[in-house]
């Protein structure tokens, strides 16, 4: 017995010391890095010839040891800080404006309906030029867009560049709450809709009162859209499915690196409504959080899933505190289904450089919901309907990730006091046609990778000498590239025209126009409306 004890103390001895020794080797490690750093910034600051800015030097020092990670850690500065409290919690005190900072201007993006900046008549597209005393052309970074908040009844003065005219507005700051559910409305006298764009702390709530205001209109059936959304807390996606399933039931799990970061989250309240048909919508943007509330109710067997395959980000990120106000968010942990699946999409486990591969979609692991139907990991939630649409074009990728789009709707706009209501508005071909001319005046940042790479080719040979002759052949194979970028976006017509139309119309109706517009016209609702109304098709399909 002794002899057994004692092998059990060497025995445990052993492990304490390896792991002792490892953690120590580690710690080592770590302290050796951080000193060489802080010793190499020593002497950058004392000896360079020219003035260092250290905060900037540390923050993209930081940012590119982060990008080697995953797109999800992320370090924030003070200012970042506070814009993460302001997602988070919904509310802030400004002019009721969102803008956006690139190519050294800042511009309005969104007007919020019912606050300062509509009341004053600030519009979309309108190029902020000063704020107060501050030019905008003197800042070189987003901080600036924190001039715009301020305390609650404070005035800022705006000068703004609108197309050929410089206005000045004197816009009172308030308290902004940016509302999670942004539409919701019977679309038949049995079907509800609501549509909620962001989980912040908030859209638990906000989510609940549209559900209790449409079944006091006769709602008994669920249209439930998350296209787009693109995620936030956890536990609202946990409070949001507990509406629909009962209470103790698993909504999601973790796992960790760290021990107490793997966690099994359950339903804690009772549900609103355990018996009421729903139909979740999703798109290639809906992620993280909103991939939860789908996830969990298709392992349920609670909804039925309609639209294109999600996101794929089965990853989970923290707030951790670090000194001078600052935080980093990083990812702690992968988080599963109640089936047991993790979908996320790409692998940065085994990224090499900049190549990250995806997980492998012909090796998936099945898996079984409730009702014993198969569902697999990897890539996303896999909707129960699938909704077809044409692949996305190079040309289109490049265009989305432009400012056309928004410059035409902006164009569009002034030169049409009005349109048809939201019900009604459709883009025509013609204007569809204006869109393309609009393109070709090449003012919109829409150049495809091979546009690029041509120019930089020109312009090489131009800086070596070795242009001669040869600058009639670079304009019309120019043109060719052109002319063929348009026919790419044409087999993305009927979806660019979609996100033409929402542009216009916000300009017109806010966000809420865009709802109303896309419960009359789109594939998604269509088909939704029809699964409910079709009570066998919608139980068939929970029961395969």
């Amino acid at each position: 017995m002794k002899r057994i004890k004692k092998g059990l103390m060497i025995g445990t001895l052993v492990i304490v010391s390896t792991f002792f020794v490892a953690f120590k080797s580690d710690f080592f490690e770590v302290a050796k890095q951080v000193e060489i750093y802080t010793t190499l910034f020593k002497e950058l600051n004392l000896y360079y010839i020219d003035e260092i800015n250290p905060a900037a030097l540390t923050e993209k020092a930081i940012n590119e040891m982060l990008n080697d990670l995953d797109p999800y850690t992320r370090y924030y500065d003070e200012q970042g800080v506070e814009e993460v409290k302001i997602n988070s919690s919904g509310e802030y005190s400004g002019i009721g404006a969102e803008s956006r900072y690139y190519d050294q201007k800042l511009v309005i993006a969104e007007i919020y309906e019912g606050y300062s900046a509509e009341k004053e008549g600030i519009k979309v597209g309108d190029q902020i030029i000063k704020i107060d005393d501050v030019l905008v052309a003197d800042f070189n970074g987003n901080q600036i867009t924190t001039l715009l908040k301020g305390v609650p009844g404070s005035s800022v003065k705006l000068v703004v560049k609108r197309q050929d005219k410089t206005l000045n507005f004197t816009v009172k700051r308030e308290k902004i709450i940016v509302d999670p559910v942004p539409h919701y409305q019977m679309v038949t006298p049995e079907i509800g809709y609501i549509a909620f764009d962001r989980f912040n702390n908030k859209a638990s709530s906000s989510v609940k009162s549209a559900f209790v205001d449409l079944k006091e209109k006769g709602m008994n059936k669920l249209i439930l859209d998350l296209r787009g959304n693109p995620g936030g807390l956890l536990n609202e996606a946990i409070n949001i499915t507990n509406f629909f399933v009962p209470k103790n039931e698993v909504v999601v799990s973790t796992k960790a690196k760290l021990k107490k970061w793997s966690e099994v989250y359950k339903t804690k309240y009772e549900p609103i409504d355990l018996e009421i048909p729903i139909v979740v919508l999703i798109n290639g943007r809906s992620a993280s959080a909103s991939e939860i509330v789908a996830g969990s109710l298709q392992d349920l067997d609670r909804a039925v899933i309609l639209g294109e395959r999600s996101f794929g980000k089965g990853l989970v990120q923290r707030y951790r505190n670090l000194t001078y106000g600052t935080k980093l968010k990083l990812t702690i942990s992968k988080y599963f289904t109640p089936s047991g699946r993790n979908i996320q999409e790409l692998d940065y486990t085994h990224r090499d450089g900049d190549s990250i591969p995806k997980f492998d979609t012909e090796n998936r692991n099945a898996f079984k919901t409730k009702n014993g139907r198969t569902v697999y990991d990897g890539g996303g939630i896999a909707p129960d309907i699938i909704i077809e649409r044409p692949k996305v074009t190079q040309s289109t990728e490049a265009l989305l990730k432009s400012d056309a789009i928004f410059n035409f709707a902006s164009t569009y706009y002034h030169d049409h006091p009005s349109i048809a209501g939201p019900e009604a508005f459709v883009l025509e071909e013609s204007q569809y046609k204006d869109f393309l001319s609009f393109l070709n005046k090449g003012e919109n940042n829409f150049k495809t990778n091979a546009e690029k790479k041509f120019e930089t080719a020109f312009e090489l040979s131009q800086e070596e000498n070795l242009s001669t002759g040869i600058e009639t052949s670079y304009q019309e194979l120019k043109k060719q590239l052109e002319a063929q970028k348009i026919e790419e976006l044409n087999k993305n017509k009927e979806a660019i025209k979609s996100l033409l139309s929402d542009e216009i119309i916000n300009r017109y109706y806010y966000k809420k126009g865009e709802y109303q517009n896309d419960i009359v016209f789109s594939e998604f609702i269509k088909e939704a409306i029809s699964v409910l109304e079709n009570e066998n098709q919608y139980r068939s399909i929970l029961k395969k």
